[in-house]
């Protein structure tokens, strides 16, 4: 009956704001397990051993400028929730939301999105008073500003011709070309919306979609490819710059599609698959692996420790000054 059923949810909903504290925590202590537990899996599956034998042969110079663009890499991707903020127009300061927004990658990238940029996104945004509204809002941004950047940089390094695919792959030299101005007609279609459009607001499955201003989504755009090409300048410093930088950097995007479409965290193998495969011919397969070993410990490893700490000291201060829940810019 309609009324035993409303009387139904309400005494549920009663049940479950009076005891809502216990459960909170025990959601917490729960996440932290799984937190921890992946931490774990992931530590166990490294082979320590060669890490520590490839960073003792890498160059003290070349690492030392590999570590350098490491901070940088991460340094523009911590903007890509600023442009969040401006988007959404919450209060949080910057660096709160820089740390957030690195401590979210750090984690995407060893343990997948699900985890890391999403799951860590919500949990600390929310403890700092962000509606899961608002949350996704800035998650969605953010992946707008990767892809699109990855869209344009990756479709101009494609379309260039500048990677020879090996002769038996599905997709050749010519088909990958065709594919990047794809992909670069997408990305200037974006702006161009951005730019343009007259419709500012889509609803897709309940969720209310605004176009960015055309300045922000060039914003998005430079940021998204300084923070790719900088990656590619890691294992080109790596490998010592014996291959063209244009050459390694689109190996590294088309190995990064690779990995995503794998659903592998970390695209671990893929890179190193895709990287052998397509540079074999220029660089010996020993040094190519042994850059891949030192950029994985230095772009996942230490930044995931880094982050480890990070995120267990900014959760005890929340705990000690909690972040009441402000109302939020409509």
């Amino acid at each position: 009956m309609p009324g035993s059923h409303s009387s139904k949810s309400s005494a549920l909903w009663g049940w479950l704001k009076k005891h809502w504290p216990r459960i909170r925590k025990g959601l917490v202590i729960v996440f932290v397990l799984a937190v921890s537990f992946l931490l774990i899996t992931l530590a166990r599956e490294v082979e320590w051993a060669d890490v520590l034998k490839s960073m003792r042969e890498t160059k003290p110079q070349v690492l030392a400028m590999a570590a350098g663009l490491t901070a940088l890499s991460y340094l523009f991707y911590s903007q890509y929730d600023i442009l969040g903020k401006m988007y959404t127009g919450h209060d949080l300061s910057r660096w709160r939301v820089m740390l957030i927004c690195a401590i979210s990658y750090a984690f995407n990238l060893s343990l997948g999105s699900f985890v890391g940029g999403m799951g860590f996104r919500y949990r600390l945004y929310s403890r700092h008073g962000l509606s899961g509204a608002t949350t996704t809002r800035i998650l969605g941004l953010s992946l707008a500003t990767n892809w699109m950047g990855y869209f344009l940089l990756g479709g101009a390094v494609f379309a260039s011709g500048a990677i020879e695919m090996p002769s038996g792959w599905e997709v050749g030299t010519g088909a990958l070309q065709v594919i990047g101005v794809a992909l670069m007609a997408v990305a200037l279609a974006y702006v161009g919306l951005c730019f343009f459009s007259k419709r500012r607001e889509w609803t897709i499955k309940g969720h209310a979609l605004t176009l960015p201003k055309g300045r922000m989504a060039v914003m998005q755009l430079a940021l998204s490819m300084a923070s790719w090409m900088t990656i590619g300048g890691i294992i080109w410093i790596l490998l010592e710059q014996r291959v063209d930088f244009f050459v390694v950097l689109g190996v590294f995007l088309l190995s990064g599609i690779a990995g995503a479409f794998a659903h592998i965290p970390g695209g671990l193998g893929v890179i190193e698959a895709v990287f052998v495969a397509l540079l074999s011919s220029k660089v010996p397969t020993t040094t190519i692996l042994g850059a891949l070993v030192v950029y994985r410990a230095l772009y996942y490893l230490t930044p995931l420790l880094l982050a480890t700490l990070a995120y267990i000291a900014l959760e005890a201060s929340l705990k000690k000054n909690p972040y009441s829940e402000k109302p939020e810019p409509a």
